[in-house]
């Protein structure tokens, strides 16, 4: 296998992506050209170079594949990476072996490891280890191949395994037969899944199961004539399509587990919304508990939209690889995007199908609550009205109360003022030789009236 020289390769790629091109294509020499004047952005290069970051490995037959897969519990996509727990990990196994190490902010890696070859790569959720070694056990799929990774370091990860695989390549048999018996002989028929990939270019197989072990088994079968790079895209390919088709398994997983409870929220929303129609319980209360069903609604589909969403990305890569490979039928045996529709699709269906369950609960409690707040608005409208008509009614008794007060307080006025008035005049009853009811009476007239003026008068200044 001649890793050394495609990591060499993959560095000077890396260095040609992170400056500008200095010579012709031909090889001939020539003068350094100039910059052009403009400014370039300031992550050109490094966006540039990421495209050529992670080339396939190359490898030739025999070899062992020792694959692992490590995801930190809860939500792995909003871990700490500045804490640097997975470059620890990887610098603690390199190490052990006596190793280059790589750059504090690397997102991979490759390199000699001992008698090994390692590629790192670290993702969104998780990262992976991935082991070459030439030395291939007589043994098929040997738990001791996976020793490549010690256990006190296996103890020591910052999370769970989240996969791991044995993945064993060899020359192609002269006689097909050979390969039939090995197959069956290494995995379980009914769930076994081969075919001829990539024109020919190899035979691989697997029945995606986990071994006594805890390995799923992959076995490859190339011929002599098919290039390292090739071979090693296939590798790639395979380990690529376990790795994302048990990331989109988790949203299956939590499928399982939150369905019974939206089922319950479902009847709750049900429930609620026949109440509405049979006009059962007051419109506020009903909108209430409607409200309440609605935030625990919400809350959920916060907290599962982000696992949904990877399910679909992981199937959508699930799906790519696995036509990257273009399969053609070996022996009759169903071949991987045959399993994957009887098996891994129906899952995927199940999880698209509880996303789009919990869409429309969420608009049908919106719009149930739409209408409980136009029934809960026309009834306060109703009642707002009633409330006015009775104030109306409160404010003409008020008028007439008014007008009876200002009636009974111009006879008072006028009582008190005429008296007053009588005692003015009481004197003259000796020189005019009047009677003192005679000059009362006299004077009544012009009083009353005289009071019921300055009464309206001030009436009319205050309104």
């Amino acid at each position: 296998m001649r890793w050394y020289a495609q990591i060499a390769f993959g560095v000077v790629s890396s260095k040609l992506c992170h400056r500008p091109a200095r010579g012709h294509t031909d090889g001939t020499a020539a003068k350094e050209l100039p910059m052009p004047p403009i400014t370039d952005h300031p992550l050109r290069y490094a966006l540039t170079g990421e495209l050529h970051a992670r080339p396939f490995p190359n490898v030739k037959a025999p070899q062992v594949v020792a694959f692992l897969a490590i995801k930190q519990a809860g939500d792995a996509a909003a871990r700490d990476r500045d804490r640097g727990a997975d470059m620890a990990h990887l610098v603690a196994l390199l190490r052990h072996y006596g190793a280059p190490l790589p750059d504090a902010d690397a997102t991979h890696y490759y390199g000699a490891m001992g008698r090994f070859h390692l590629k790192w790569e670290q993702h969104t959720e998780f990262v992976t280890y991935t082991a070459f070694g030439e030395d291939l056990s007589k043994r098929p799929f040997d738990p001791a191949e996976f020793d490549v990774f010690p256990a006190g370091w296996l103890e020591d990860a910052p999370g769970q395994r989240l996969t791991s695989s044995l993945l064993r390549l060899m020359p192609m048999p002269d006689k097909t037969d050979e390969i039939i018996e090995q197959l069956r002989e290494w995995f379980v028929p009914e769930s076994l899944a081969a075919a001829r990939v990539l024109e020919g270019a190899a035979v691989v197989a697997s029945d995606f199961r986990i071994d006594p072990a805890g390995h799923s088994r992959f076995a490859v079968f190339v011929p002599e004539d098919t290039g390292m790079r090739r071979i090693g895209r296939i590798i790639q390919r395979l380990l690529e399509i376990e790795t994302y088709k048990t990331m989109s398994m988790l949203g299956f997983a939590l499928t399982r587990e939150i369905g019974q409870q939206v089922g319950e929220m479902d009847r709750q929303i049900s429930a609620l919304m026949a109440k509405m129609s049979a006009q059962e319980s007051k419109p506020e209360a009903t909108l209430d508990a409607l409200l309440d069903v609605s935030v625990e609604l919400e809350n959920m589909v916060a907290q599962t939209s982000f696992r949904f969403a990877g399910t679909a990305a992981y199937k959508a890569i699930v799906d790519e690889r696995i036509a990257a490979l273009r399969e053609e039928r070996f022996q009759g045996r169903q071949a991987f995007g045959e399993f994957m529709t009887r098996r891994y699709e129906p899952a995927m269906r199940t999880v698209i199908s509880m996303e789009r369950r919990l869409e429309r609960m969420s608009a049908r409690a919106l719009r149930a609550s739409d209408l409980l707040r136009t029934r809960v608005d026309v009834e306060r409208s109703a009642q707002n009205q009633a409330i006015l008509e009775s104030m109306d009614k409160r404010a003409d008794l008020q008028l007439r109360l008014q007008r009876t007060v200002e009636g009974l307080s111009v006879v008072a006025i006028s009582y008190y003022a005429v008296s007053l008035a009588a005692y003015v005049l009481y004197p003259l009853t000796e020189v005019t030789g009047l009677s003192k009811g005679y000059l009362t009476a006299m004077v009544t007239v012009p009083v009353v009236l005289l009071v019921w003026a300055a009464v309206r008068r001030l009436r009319a200044h205050i309104e």
